[in-house]
């Protein structure tokens, strides 16, 4: 399907406003606004994603939502609806768990809508809260017009839900003239700028949170320093697991907060980990990938697709004594480390280019509007 020879106005919807979805929605919000398309982002005003949008050439619409599904839904349609008479859009894109639950209660199929999970709501829960999550999804399969999946995995993780939908892979993209590759004097120039000592670095980028899995980084931490006892393990993000985790006071563990800085920190490492409980496919592993960084990541779904066992190791979930092994063994041979991560940064070039992404998307929104008539 060629992309749509007139100009699109296209609304994204988003509750996330930081980390990796937001990123995802501004990175596409930009590259639309570049094919000449009027678009806007439904969000909070908290977080940087509302700047972001707006310097690209977008137009923020403010959303108030809340992460946790609730009461609070009722009017969080209501809002919602305001921001969908305001724009008019053509096509609704609607990213991660919240905005897929209001967006599609609102529209119930009557406009063009593409839903985009990022990982599936019940991989976040357990129980009954899961099998309620699955019902749900199986119902809100059949009120949008296609469902984007960001990994193979994260698609099947759906049809084994039962979720019936049009599936459409498209695989997250990166800045390839953003992200480079970083070489050995990149290392050593970016812990100077960093001011981190040269010794062997561990680095894990993500939102402090029970999903990023850095309690269990930290449960086989002290395995690592048994065999590499000069290790360092720097977490680079922040979120609501911080307090907890930093009360554990684990040994030569460094809690960098937020940072504006993730390239550097990147470079810095290495070996990058991604120890997460569940993803769709994580934008900070391509980015790990992208700067020339072996990666440690558990099965989780497009880890083994990004990896797939030449730039890294992906290891069974919960997999501690694994975990250890695998850092253990890249800190003790830096040589066998850089040559994942080059393989890596081949794996980002051939299958993971921004460009090839946005073109994807602004194809599935033709096929959208075209089975429409529109």
């Amino acid at each position: 399907m060629p992309i749509p020879e007139r100009p699109l106005d296209v609304l994204h919807v988003s509750q996330p406003t930081e980390a990796g979805v937001a990123r995802i929605v501004a990175d596409l919000a930009a590259g639309q606004v570049r094919r000449g398309w009027r678009v806007g982002v439904a969000c909070p005003s908290a977080g940087p994603l509302a700047r972001w949008v707006t310097t690209a050439g977008g137009t923020h619409l403010e959303w108030a939502a809340t992460r946790a599904p609730g009461p609070r839904v009722v009017a969080e349609i209501r809002r919602l609806r305001r921001c969908v008479e305001s724009f008019r859009p053509d096509v609704i894109h609607l990213h991660s768990a919240k905005a897929g639950l209001a967006g599609r209660l609102l529209l119930r199929g009557r406009k063009p809508c593409a839903f985009e999970p990022n990982s599936w709501s019940f991989e976040a829960v357990e129980g009954p809260v899961a099998a309620a999550a699955r019902a749900w999804e199986r119902r809100g399969g059949r009120w949008c017009d296609v469902v984007v999946c960001v990994s193979e995995a994260e698609r099947r993780v759906g049809e084994d839900a039962g979720i019936d939908a049009r599936y459409r892979l498209v695989p997250n993209g990166i800045d390839l003239g953003v992200v480079t590759p970083a070489s050995a004097d990149d290392r050593a120039a970016a812990r100077s700028r960093l001011a981190l000592p040269d010794e062997p670095t561990v680095v894990c980028v993500g939102r402090l949170s029970p999903q990023k899995g850095q309690d269990l980084l930290l449960d086989a931490w002290p395995r690592i320093l048994r065999h590499v006892p000069d290790a360092r393990l720097y977490l680079v993000g922040d979120g609501p697991s911080r307090a907890s985790l930093e009360e554990r006071r684990v040994e030569r563990v460094t809690f960098a907060g937020h940072r504006t800085d993730v390239p550097d920190w990147l470079a810095a490492a290495d070996v990058v980990t991604m120890p997460s409980r569940w993803e769709g496919c994580s934008l900070a592993m391509l980015e790990a990938l992208g700067r020339g960084r072996s990666v440690v990541a558990f099965d989780v779904s497009g880890a083994a697709e990004a990896i797939d066992g030449d730039a890294g190791e992906v290891l069974r979930p919960g997999d501690l004594d694994g975990l250890a092994r695998s850092l253990t063994e890249r800190l003790a041979d830096p040589t066998r480390a850089d040559d994942e991560g080059r393989a890596g940064r081949r794996r980002i070039e051939e299958r993971h280019d921004l460009r090839v992404t946005e073109t994807a998307v602004a194809e599935i929104y033709a096929e959208v509007l075209a089975a429409r008539g529109l």
